[in-house]
């Protein structure tokens, strides 16, 4: 609604946010109080859909996995299952994770955006994966895993909260990201390894997430190759769930390739590093010569 002043002749708009016809109807009076800035945005409901599958995959590693152990009424298949369900929940909420980020750069974005991100991180990527680890290990009676789920949560606890706390350069993180090192995580809990191979592989992905190693953000190709990557995860879940030929087989590799991974791109960032630090130098004395 506009307004005339007849001795300005100057039009008056109403503030943003305030409508006089509105204190008529409550519901729009108490939708006009809320600040633009707190109404949640699209990229803001795929970050809770991240939330919402972590705590899914919670569940299932309780119902499916945790319970039938617990009361002796054990099914091997049933338990691989929700098993899988579990990480496939926890790889469904590193594709929310990747899409609200990709939609909030394009789209406007909250100013809740970033705490909402760290919260549904710390339940999809800390708590889910440590539970998972934590169960896992009653089930396997490996007492090690219990103890390496505590490093897990910690490690991702650490790194989200210096992430809200540190800026850095656009295009990049500090650590391992949080996704990324709880699916690392499971892939070697999976592996079913011996307990010191174990041990020392979940403490050096703890490491990874909390150290200042800097890792690219999935954007363009990166995105496209790490949004390819998890589908042929959950396939490989699939295969392993429902006892397909080979299933098992093509679950142990893919794991495997996940490890393998996390211990590769670290060493290629640093190179990368080391490498643009003396190429930098080599500049720095060249300017320097008469």
């Amino acid at each position: 609604m506009t307004v005339i002043d007849p001795d300005t002749q100057a039009a008056w708009v109403p503030e943003a946010g305030h409508d006089p016809d509105a204190a008529h109807d409550p519901v729009e009076a108490d939708v006009a109080d809320i600040p633009l800035s707190t109404r949640l945005s699209i990229a803001d409901t795929l970050t809770l859909g991240n939330a919402i599958c972590g705590f899914m995959a919670v569940y299932f590693t309780t119902t499916g996995v945790l319970i039938p152990h617990l009361t002796g009424n054990e099914d091997g298949g049933m338990a691989r299952h929700s098993a899988a369900t579990a990480v496939i929940l926890m790889l469904l909420a590193s594709v929310f994770d990747l899409f609200d980020g990709l939609v909030a750069r394009k789209l406007r974005s909250s100013a809740m955006g970033a705490e909402l991100d760290n919260l549904s991180d710390l339940i999809s990527f800390g708590l889910a994966p440590a539970y998972f680890v934590v169960v896992w290990g009653l089930v396997a009676d490996d007492a090690h895993q219990r103890v390496s789920a505590i490093v897990v949560l910690l490690a991702v606890v650490l790194r989200l909260a210096r992430f809200s706390c540190v800026q850095l350069r656009d295009g990049i993180f500090q650590g391992m990201p949080s996704p990324f090192g709880a699916l690392t995580v499971v892939s070697i809990v999976l592996l079913e390894l011996p307990f010191m191979p174990t041990l020392l592989a979940i403490i050096g992905v703890a490491w990874l997430m909390v150290s200042r190693v800097e890792y690219p953000k999935p954007r363009g190709r990166l995105a496209v190759a790490m949004l390819s990557w998890i589908v042929l995860s959950m396939g490989l879940l699939a295969a392993w769930a429902f006892d397909a030929p080979g299933g098992e087989l093509l679950l142990q590799t893919g794991c495997a390739l996940q490890v393998v991974l996390g211990a590769v791109i670290p060493l290629f960032a640093t190179a990368r590093r080391v490498n643009t630090f003396r190429d930098n130098r080599r500049e720095a004395r060249a300017t320097q010569l008469p």
